[in-house]
């Protein structure tokens, strides 16, 4: 069984595919294996007319911690290819509905990924944040489009420019997330809504959800592609360099003369 397979399970039951983040270890960071089996989970989902819905999920403690810095930094991403672009691809055009469950943190990537969910169920547990300027880099999954139209310039400014966590209310008010329940509720509930969904005829689910999404669609292609080509650039330079170097070595970066 390859790391992979062990890090992200994925299984279908009554017309619904779940994928649980399972490296609660290592705080559910995302390495580029596990962005590779999401990928398929959810290419393979779109093709199943067995599947009308999809979960995804993590631990009631933790949701995701983002990149796996030491699989990141050994293995950046440098072509359209790369298991996190066909992850992003993936989920942000995916044509059924998706349904988060979201406990504890949800670091970078753990927060991008729910723009692109039409579901989001969070414990009240949930801190998220978007801490690329932190790192010296620039936001990704078309966040810097739809973090904006979600929240607003302001608020969006002061999540995407300060990095600083924000919790399930802040979220709800911010329409990122739909309920906030105990942690231990988190999963089922996404699970009983999608068992909802489920039950409806496909076809109307995906031609409601493609109106629905069609306005942004274009643009959030093209934003995911324009992020990409950018944090591609600023992951080589001095910022990121010392952020990283700082993060590996336990010690507050220093971007004084940067």
């Amino acid at each position: 069984m390859s790391d992979s397979t062990q890090a992200v399970l994925a299984h279908t039951e009554n017309n619904v595919m779940t994928i649980t983040l399972n490296r609660v270890d290592k705080k559910n960071s995302i390495t580029s294996a596990m962005y590779a089996a999401m990928a398929d989970a959810l290419e393979a989902a779109s093709l199943d007319a067995g599947v009308r819905v999809v979960v995804i999920q993590g631990h009631e403690s933790i949701f995701s911690a983002g990149n796996d810095i030491g699989d990141f930094l050994n293995g950046p991403a440098a072509t359209a290819d790369s298991p996190v672009f066909r992850f992003l691809r993936g989920i942000s055009s995916f044509p059924k509905p998706l349904v988060a469950a979201v406990c504890g943190p949800a670091v970078g990537i753990g927060t991008t990924m729910l723009l692109h969910c039409d579901l989001v169920y969070a414990g009240d547990n949930a801190a998220f944040s978007l801490p690329f300027v932190n790192l010296g880099l620039c936001p990704e999954a078309g966040s810097s489009f739809l973090v904006p139209q979600l929240m607003g310039y302001a608020r969006a400014a002061e999540a995407l420019l300060l990095g600083e966590p924000f919790m399930a209310e802040a979220a709800l008010e911010m329409g990122l997330i739909n309920r906030i329940v105990p942690p231990l509720e988190a999963n089922a509930l996404a699970q009983r809504q999608a068992q909802k969904l489920a039950a409806k005829p496909l076809s109307s689910l995906v031609e409601t959800k493609r109106l629905m999404k069609k306005s942004q669609a274009g643009v959030v292609a093209e934003r995911i592609t324009e992020e990409a080509v950018s944090f591609g650039r600023m992951l080589k330079e001095p910022a990121a360099r010392e952020a990283f170097s700082a993060f590996m070595g336990k010690r507050k970066p220093d971007f004084s003369q940067i």
